[in-house]
């Protein structure tokens, strides 16, 4: 399999490096699943831009910055902000249907959202994600130069310094001087062939790692594939310990990770005790812990809620938005409308219930503005990447914004490249593994480390419950690697071994920060110091 580029990923940060590369390269898209299956198509908010003469590139820039907790990296911030209006635009030309909104300046309704002083999310409903997901896969599709392979799982990026005479698999040699990546290795999930794809570009665009986490907005598909990758390909990652806790995900037995969108706090929504709290049941409790209310960042908010249930042994807390008319909830948010009517909530009568859930990761595999990693011929974009955007917490719908503009960046870095020659690459080496004897190991592998990453390494810390952590991590990864070396690989093992990397990635990261930050709060530490530095780790060198 040769081409010019190969994506991995298919959500918008992918969808659109490779829109933006067809026109003049050869490129594939590998997808775990099938085009839609990513976090892009669960986004409900929106995107954030300048798109209104009453706002400010500044304005939009200072609110990022205070979200971030001091921890953003201004350059990347500006890039990103004020090339956001043009990033928009591009969407409307391929076709999103926005929500309109006649008496705005560009034609589209703009919302607010958590931390954002200004209205500046466009968005189409509650579903922005899905429709901008939508209209860029039928764009795809059509692509004569773009080559689809749904079910795929990529195993590990192929870089000049691994390639051996008999292949890559049976382990790394020393790294000698710069290594850059040809391409990787990627199994078909159908056949169980696995397949070597050259490739000139190589760009990662995994997303995040939310599976990591026993409660999670995220699909199926976060397992930090391209983190893990990255990291195993000799990628420094930065900000690990930053995972975003949304506040607010459905609690309902039957509605797995459903999302009830930032929008609804932004456009009026309040958070209230239970009536399981007994005699402050039905009374607002934001105000007690910031000024901003409901509309704090999502790191206060989160930890507010997690404070309540845990002071109050409650499993959930309530937002209401029953107090709008019916005819503004049906209009503004239809989705999460239909969804908790489904499941026996009528919103516009009733209170939402609600908890935390892992939805971002903010931090990621270092790269520049062009999504370029430390290794030649390796970019990562999107979620999976660290550009200095989020800093120490992601401000509401600047993710999807930050997809798009480097995504475009990346597409041009890679067309103004000169040409690489390519190496014969070796084929992917079965002779020494055999078809695994207990799948069960990986389900029980993969339950436990969601569960004590959950209960350990969650919204609140201490360093005690990170040592466990760590200490459990160690003696899964022992049995992961040695899974990995004697049996066929499974897209199960891949995600697990990926999964159990990005954890020790998270723990690590956690334990170096000696302070609480934006989304990383310690008990043993809960001052916040005066200078703020992103954590970087480096691998070693084998």
């Amino acid at each position: 399999m040769k081409f010019d580029v190969v994506i991995v990923g298919s959500g918008l940060a992918g969808l659109s490096v490779a829109l933006h590369l067809a026109q003049t390269r050869k490129v594939a898209i590998i997808s775990k699943r099938e085009l839609l299956d990513g976090a892009s198509n669960w986004a409900q908010g929106g995107i954030a831009a300048v798109l209104d003469s009453g706002d400010s590139h500044d304005q939009h820039i200072a609110d990022t910055l205070v979200a971030g907790a001091g921890l953003c990296d201004e350059a990347a911030t500006r890039f990103i902000v004020e090339h956001g209006r043009e990033a928009i635009e591009w969407l409307i030309e391929q076709g999103v249907p926005f929500t309109r909104d006649e008496s705005a300046e560009l034609g589209f309704h703009l919302t607010r959202e958590g931390g954002h002083s200004q209205r500046r999310i466009i968005h189409a409903a509650d579903a922005t994600g899905h429709a901008v997901q939508v209209t860029l896969e039928q764009k795809v599709r059509a692509h004569p130069n773009i080559s689809l392979f749904e079910h795929h799982c990529a195993i590990d990026v192929i870089t000049s310094d691994k390639l051996t005479p008999t292949g890559v698999h049976s382990g790394a040699p020393s790294l000698v001087g710069q290594p850059r990546c040809y391409g990787l290795y990627v199994q078909d999930e159908q056949s169980g062939k696995v397949l070597t794809f050259e490739a000139e570009h190589t760009v990662l665009a995994t997303g995040g790692a939310g599976k990591v986490y026993l409660y999670t907005t995220n699909p199926d598909t976060a397992t930090g594939d391209g983190i893990a990758m990255a990291w195993r390909a000799g990628c420094r990652v930065s900000n690990m310990e930053f995972i975003q806790f949304h506040p607010t995900c459905l609690y309902h037995p039957y509605a797995k990770s459903f999302l009830i969108s930032e929008a609804v706090r932004g456009e009026g929504g309040l958070l209230k005790l239970p009536p399981e709290a007994g005699a402050a049941g039905g009374t607002r409790f934001m105000p007690a812990h910031d000024e901003r209310g409901e509309l704090a960042p999502r790191d206060v908010v989160a930890r507010a809620i997690d404070f309540e249930m845990k002071k109050r042994g409650l499993d959930y807390v309530h937002l209401d938005i029953s107090h709008q008319s019916p005819e503004f909830i049906k209009e503004h948010f239809p989705t999460i409308y239909a969804r908790c009517l489904e499941l026996g909530i009528d919103i516009t009568q009733q209170p939402i219930p609600v908890v935390p859930a892992v939805h971002f990761t903010c931090g990621g595999v270092v790269t520049d503005l062009a999504g370029r990693t430390d290794i030649p011929g390796l970019y990562a974009v999107g979620e999976t990447a660290y550009t200095g955007l989020h800093g120490a917490n992601r401000l509401a719908s600047n993710s999807l914004l930050e997809c798009l503009v480097v995504g475009r960046a990346c597409a041009h870095q890679i067309a103004a490249a000169p040409g690489v020659d390519l190496p014969a690459l070796p084929a992917w080496d079965e002779s020494r593994v055999t078809n695994a004897d207990e799948e069960v190991v990986i389900a029980h592998n993969w339950d436990e480390l969601r569960r004590f990453m959950w209960n350990y390494v969650g919204i609140v810390r201490t360093t005690k419950r990170l040592e466990r952590a760590q200490h459990r991590i160690k003696l899964l990864k022992e049995e992961i690697d040695e899974y990995y070396r004697n049996f066929r690989v499974t897209n199960d093992l891949l995600e697990l071994r990926n999964l159990v990397e990005v954890a020790e990635l998270i723990v690590r990261s956690a334990l170096s920060r000696r302070e609480s930050r934006g989304l990383h709060y310690s008990r043993d530490y809960p001052d916040t110091l005066p200078k703020a530095l992103p954590s970087v780790l480096t691998p070693r060198r084998r």
